[in-house]
Formats: C-alpha cells, structure tokens, sequence
C-alpha cells in the first residue's frame, strides 16, 4: 500500500462513492491513532492531540491550517487549551474518502 503522507488530495464530485469497508480497514492501519466515529450520520476520522500549553495548541492548529489550504481539504478543528480535536471526512461525498486517510497521516507526521 502506498503511503499516505506522500498522496495528494485529489477533488471529490457530488456522487462520488465513500471508501469502502476495504479500503477503509487498510487505511486505518496507517493512521491506527485515529478513530472513526459518527458525527451526523457520517464517518469521520477524529483524533485528540494533547499539548503542555494553549499556546502550543494553538501552534498546532497553525500547522493543520497551513496544510489543509496546501491540499485545499479541510478539517472540523477544535482548540482547547493544551488540547486539539481534529475531525477530518469528505463532506460533499458525506464520508470517508482517501483523502481523509491520507491527510490524518500528514496531520500526524507534523509532530
């Protein structure tokens, strides 16, 4: 399987199918911090980060920011002191895609 961390989102169409239980499960064991949970009847990857400090936190999602504009797919952030939720799904094909895959282990690999 390739890795993740080296893909490029690529643009999803309104239609296009969600990854399937496969892919999915071959995904997630590149990403295996990350958990898949329902928000809203969708599948999304959603992972807590801890920092020491809001201000590293905050860098942090500094981080995310700069790399989800670079790949133009963008995550839910939640920013708390010392800690980060960040949420990633495709929403116009409402779910899971590679992409999402691919920028949880890119999200990751910022640490």
């Amino acid at each position: 399987m390739d890795d993740l961390t080296r893909q490029k989102c690529v643009p999803c169409q309104n239609g296009a199918p969600t990854a399937t239980k496969d892919e999915i499960d071959a995904y997630k064991r590149q990403v295996p911090d990350w958990d898949i949970v329902d928000v809203r009847g969708c599948q999304v990857l959603k992972r807590v980060f801890r920092f020491k400090n809001f201000k590293s936190a905050l860098a942090f999602v500094n981080q995310v920011g700069e790399l989800a504009e670079a790949e133009y797919h963008h995550p839910t952030l939640v920013l708390d002191w010392g800690r980060v939720e960040v949420l990633w799904t495709t929403h116009k094909i409402k779910g899971l895609h590679k992409n999402d895959f691919s920028m949880a282990a890119k999200t990751d690999a910022l640490l």
